[in-house]
């Protein structure tokens, strides 16, 4: 038993594999970001390790991602995902060593021919069909195993990434629906009044009723705008919920675009395309491909006979105290050898089939690289132009104020017509808007590139699960 013993652990140990060798695909995208009117210089040359602390300086929003990070469903989902994932792996990994079972029993029979009944008691300890893994097969499937589970791993910290960067979105399109919501109410005071003004002088004979027409106008557009605002912004506190998943404080939630969005600061992407390489997206898709690649090697290893060792210890005594007593021994150990003769092709068809899902989850890894340096352009192209246009809309909001003014005053002298008013009105209402618009867009794209680019500390630490070690990490 000792040999067979010493057998086993030697060829556990010393299986050779069969899979092919893994060497990480060359980025499928150019080497840096790209350059010219549309994009910023960086200077950086890596991401730095950054937390959403960092990024997202408010107080209050900080704290309803922290609050989200405890009582999102999604995460609790992933979070779960891991746990099975995990046990999926220590489950097959349990395959490389032999499964050991025990019993004991007590038998009593009597030939009823009047004789004495006889009592027999038995122990015995074996183990069944445990197979040596000599070419492999077992520990690529293990191997496979924890590449999954690794990658489940990596996808819960993509879920994360996304609810923080979701949060962050929600939050400041409450902030931008409470800016609009604020105009509106503006642009209805001033049409009431023009309204009141134009109607005092339709009755007085000095103004035509056209006028009042248009600036009822006006002031029906400004009362839909304020009812959709109100709608809007109910709205954004229900997806805040959603995401946090639990009830919203109503004073963690910003007064206005520019008080919200003045707290988010700049990441800088770097010049490497490389750091695309740390996004947990496509850390996932090169542990698939990994496990992919693991089981070329299982199905290979299947081609080859599978060899099984049996063995079994035993003890029996026809009384209790003399179980484990001299002469109460026995043993038999064995080994078998199966091979399939003919499977019409089906072996060889298994790894073609393997071979075929590692080409497509290498297509998945490169499809995953190349949608983030994607997106990361993306980003970077609006973040190139975004500040001449935040501060073309407000220069253009600033002469549309200064107009209206001077129309309203011209028209309340009667030097101007009240259409020029009414025009000089829908002009700075569209203004404010489009300001409004544009700061948003502003501080989204740095939400945009937090999320593109990856590489949050604080969400790795909160992975579940061992890491992977320095051979084996993407």
């Amino acid at each position: 038993m000792r040999r067979i013993a010493l057998l086993i652990a030697t060829t556990t140990l010393g299986a050779c594999s069969m899979a092919p060798h893994y060497a990480r695909p060359e980025l499928p995208v150019p080497s840096s970001w790209p350059v010219g009117d549309s994009y910023l210089r960086q200077s950086e040359a890596t991401l730095p390790s950054v937390t959403y602390r960092d990024i997202f300086r408010d107080a209050r929003l900080q704290g309803l991602i922290e609050r989200a990070l405890v009582n999102n469903r999604d995460l609790r989902v992933a979070a779960a995902n891991i746990a099975a994932a995990r046990a999926q792996y220590r489950v097959q990994r349990a395959d490389l060593l032999p499964n050991v079972t025990t019993s004991a029993g007590a038998t009593r029979a009597d030939s009823g021919s009047g004789s004495t009944a006889r009592t027999s008691f038995t122990a015995d300890a074996g183990l069944t069909a445990f197979e040596v893994d000599l070419f492999g097969r077992i520990r690529s499937l293990t191997t496979a195993a924890q590449d999954r589970y690794f990658a489940t791993e990596a996808a819960a910290r993509a879920t994360r990434l996304t609810l923080v960067g979701d949060i962050a979105s929600a939050w400041l399109s409450y902030g931008a629906d409470k800016s609009l919501l604020a105009i509106a109410q503006d642009t209805a005071a001033s049409a009431e009044r023009s309204v009141t003004l134009t109607r005092a002088r339709l009755k007085g004979g000095v103004a035509p009723r056209t006028d009042l027409r248009q600036a009822e106008t006006v002031l029906a557009t400004a009362q839909s705008d304020l009812a959709q605002q109100t709608t809007n912004l109910a709205q954004d506190v229900n997806a805040l919920q959603l995401l946090v998943g639990a009830p919203i404080d109503p004073t963690l939630l910003p007064a206005s675009i520019d008080d919200a969005g003045k707290t988010v600061a700049e990441l800088p992407a770097g010049l490497d395309s490389g750091i695309l390489l740390r996004r947990p997206d496509v850390v996932q898709a090169e542990y698939e491909l990994r496990a992919a690649n693991a089981g070329i090697g299982a199905a290979r290893a299947a081609l080859f006979p599978r060899i099984s060792l049996t063995a079994l210890l035993g003890l029996a005594s026809p009384a209790l105290n003399g179980l484990f007593h001299d002469g109460s021994f026995s043993y038999s150990a064995g080994g078998t050898a199966s091979y399939s003769i003919f499977n019409a092709g089906a072996g060889r068809a298994n790894v073609r089939l393997s071979e075929a899902q590692r080409d497509a989850a290498l297509a998945t890894y490169e499809k995953a690289i190349q949608t983030a340096f994607r997106e990361v352009s993306d980003a970077l192209a609006r973040r190139g132009t975004i500040t001449e246009q935040t501060r073309a809309s407000a220069a253009l909001a600033d002469a549309a104020a200064d107009s209206y003014r001077l129309s309203d005053a011209r028209y309340r002298g009667g030097i101007d017509t009240f259409l020029q008013s009414l025009d000089a009105q829908r002009t700075l209402y569209s203004a404010r808007r489009q300001l409004i618009t544009t700061q948003l867009t502003a501080a989204t794209n740095l939400v945009t590139l937090y999320r593109v680019l990856g590489g949050d500390a604080t969400l790795d630490a909160t992975a579940s699960g061992p890491k992977p070690t320095s051979d084996a990490t993407p």
